[in-house]
């Protein structure tokens, strides 16, 4: 059902209301336009995907009318409100953050209020996006966002921004869009107009071989935004010179772009077979080990999250091509976890990615510096900070009993249901990408491990110290953020009924049905599950809650049939609940059994040594190194500089050696590509220095080749 709703055009006003205040009111005023605006905006997007998703009805509304066009109206289906609804969620935090953040500046020079003006004209930009219903305005909306990125990125009145970082993420972003344009324009030679519901019916009458250039087009146009291999190499640098305010905005909004209009355009609008699928596979799961292997061994903090930001990339878009091959062979249920796993790893990420770029932030103003190894020490400086950066890191390493663990978990029973599949060829596929999926899961434990040990833990390595202890209201948004990744760790039996209204149109079946049992009691919902098997999960405590606790259940378990009633199950709130009650019997324990000892306090011993100096500790470098070493062949460094220093020729003391570390993608692809167009242009350049002799020459072949083709035609 569509109803017409004036909230969508209700957003977009307070937009331009936080716009037209931030052009006229006082620099120190501009904080409070952020928040205010910011949070009502984010909160209307809540409230209006949250309407989509728990009732079912889509909403719609009129804007204007353009010659030869039509009327441009915009659309909130399900699909929009899941990444509305992600929106909304990370525009509330970031809102409050940067308006904490510029109002402790005191750098005069620092454009407020440009910033404020770019944020909401972004934010606008981003939610046409989201509820455009036609490719014209859609097309809009995509090119403007990326020239506002591009200059909130590029802005500096100070001269320090990095300006190839953006110029490089604006020529992507064009490559990216015409790739795109051109993917809907083949699209749309089918179809009876450009409404995405022409297309879709266009698209899903085609046959799946005339669908494989618009797909190639789409999905690496789109993956641009996204940053997926090959085409990612521009990400990193972007998101290293972007400024503190905007880089959460980056990762945990525009980012999502990317995958929206991959699942737009390849899984709603054209139904690919499943070779389609195994590209996306086997590119994500690329990705995602790539990107896992750079983020662990970088030191600086907001390029070793841009490199995770690229792996959480991958995943997603991993899941996704497991989603159209399972479609493509006729396999609704495994499409569903599939797709579901896709939607829930991108909320996901979306919210514990902005809460580490905001903590990121925050220690850059804090200390001055993103050298994982100059910093050390944090939590005794910035307890909160800490704590809740902690909560970040553990739910990014998937680590129960928040977020992170529920979506790579799916994840990966996704990548295991190819058993379902009769081709064994696809089956290696999905058994490849599934170790490496899994090998990218424990690298960024150790990534995370490294990071927060190297950042808050230790003593201080560097020469710093603490200029801004952050304040209880700046603390307020990465807290909000570190409560949504204990909830959506802990109630995935709640959040998945949500994700199902986008599910069942793509999958052709119900993921709630499949995934979360109402308590496991004898319906007919359920009857596949025998009674021995429900009285077992009865005696192990399946159904507590019954009675008092809403919604269908607290456990994900996925049916299978008679001989296997039960593929996989977890239960996260169980989960949390066993942790507890642990930690109270350890806590218990240690206290009952030491209450009667004394504590004593006595030099620390360390070798010999009387104190513990920075240089003798270990650095985020020296933690990484393993990796460094065992994926050397990935790496591959340049050694620029070897000597060695000995005393008497026989001791050597020290050796010194210069690293030049070159991205895969760099040494790849960007130095090919750059070779081959200097020796071109070095070819031409020698064409236009010649004689007038060979200028003859030139014209003389030009005329001689059009007449071969006349008379050869």
């Amino acid at each position: 059902m569509v109803i017409a709703s004036p909230s969508l055009i209700a957003i977009f006003v307070v937009c331009a209301a936080g716009f037209l205040c931030s052009a006229l009111f006082g620099r120190k005023q501009i904080p409070y336009v952020l928040a205010v605006a910011g949070v009502l905006s984010a909160t209307l997007m809540v409230l209006a995907s949250a309407t989509v998703l728990l009732t079912g009805q889509s909403l719609d509304a009129a804007l204007w009318e353009l010659d030869g066009l039509g009327r441009f109206r915009i659309h909130l289906d399900a699909l929009s409100s899941v990444f509305l609804l992600v929106t909304g969620i990370v525009y509330f935090s970031v809102s409050l953050f940067v308006a904490s953040f510029l109002r402790n500046r005191d750098d005069e020079a620092h454009p407020h209020r440009l910033y404020s003006m770019l944020y909401f004209a972004l934010m606008a930009a981003i939610v046409l996006i989201l509820v455009a219903s036609d490719t014209v305005l859609f097309l809009i909306s995509w090119e403007c966002m990326s020239i506002l990125c591009f200059l909130q990125i590029n802005y500096d009145p100070r001269g320090h921004s990095d300006k190839f970082a953006g110029y490089i993420m604006l020529a992507m972003s064009e490559a990216g869009f015409l790739a795109v344009a051109v993917a809907f324009l083949l699209l749309a030679r089918s179809a009876a107009d450009l409404s995405f519901e022409a297309l879709r019916t266009a698209g899903t009458a085609l046959p799946p071989q005339a669908l494989w250039l618009p797909f190639l087009l789409g999905f690496f146009g789109f993956g641009v935004k996204a940053g997926l291999i090959p085409v990612n190499f521009w990400l990193p640098r972007s998101y290293t010179a972007a400024p503190p305010v905007f880089i959460p905005v980056f990762a945990g909004i525009t980012l999502n772009l990317g995958f929206y209009g991959i699942m737009r355009l390849n899984t709603d609008l054209m139904h690919t077979g499943y070779g389609a699928g195994l590209v996306a596979l086997i590119t994500g799961s690329v990705t995602a080990l790539v990107g896992i292997l750079y983020a662990t061994t970088d030191g600086d903090m907001k390029t070793m999250l841009a490199h995770s930001s690229i792996e959480n990339a991958g995943i997603i878009v991993a899941a996704l091509g497991a989603f159209l091959v399972f479609r493509a062979l006729n396999q609704p249920v495994a499409a569903a976890l599939a797709i579901s796993a896709a939607l829930y790893h991108m909320v996901n990420h979306s919210i514990y990615k902005t809460l580490l770029f905001e903590g990121a932030g925050h220690v850059e103003a804090a200390t001055g510096t993103r050298e994982m190894d100059q910093l050390g020490g944090l939590a005794r400086y910035l307890p909160g900070l800490s704590a809740i950066f902690l909560v970040g890191c553990l739910a990014i390493s998937a680590v129960p009993p928040f977020n992170g663990f529920v979506s790579e978990w799916m994840t990966l029973q996704t990548l295991l249901r190819s058993a379902v599949l009769v081709s064994t060829s696809v089956r290696i596929v999905f058994a490849l990408c599934g170790a490496a999926l899994a090998l990218t899961a424990a690298l960024a434990v150790t990534c995370f491990v490294k990071t927060y040990a190297m950042n808050f833990l230790g003593i201080r390595r560097g020469k710093w110290e603490v200029r801004d202890r952050a304040q209880a209201m700046s603390k307020f948004p990465m807290a909000f953020l570190a409560v949504v990744c204990l909830l959506l760790g802990i109630l995935p039996t709640y959040v998945l009924p949500m994700l199902n209204r986008s599910v069942e149109p793509l999958a052709g079946t119900s993921i709630t049905t499949a995934l979360v049992q109402p308590f496991f009691t004898a319906t007919p919902e359920n009857v596949q599950l025998p009674a021995a098997f429900l009285q077992d999960f009865h005696n192990l405590g399946a159904q507590v809650g019954r009675g008092f606790i809403p919604g269908r259940g607290l456990v994900v378990l996925l049916r299978g049939g008679e001989a296997n009633p039960v593929v996989f199950a977890m239960s996260p709130s169980y989960s949390l609940i066993a942790l507890v009650i642990l930690f109270a019997i350890v806590w218990y324990g240690f206290r009952r059994f030491t209450r009667h000892r004394t504590l004593a306090r006595r030099p620390v011993w360390a070798g010999g040594i009387p104190r513990l100096l920075p240089l003798l500790t270990y650095t985020g470098t020296g933690f990484s190194n393993p990796v460094r070493v065992v994926f050397q062949a990935i790496f591959r460094p340049t050694i620029i500089g070897d000597t060695r220093q000995t005393v008497a020729v026989h001791f050597r003391t020290a050796i010194r050696r210069q690293r030049e570390e070159t991205h895969i993608m760099d040494r790849l692809l960007l130095k090919p590509v750059g070779t081959a167009v200097q020796k071109i242009a070095a070819f031409l350049a020698g064409m236009h220095h010649g004689k007038l002799n060979a200028y003859v020459t030139y014209v003389l072949a030009f005329f001689l080749l059009i007449l071969f083709v006349y008379r050869g035609g």
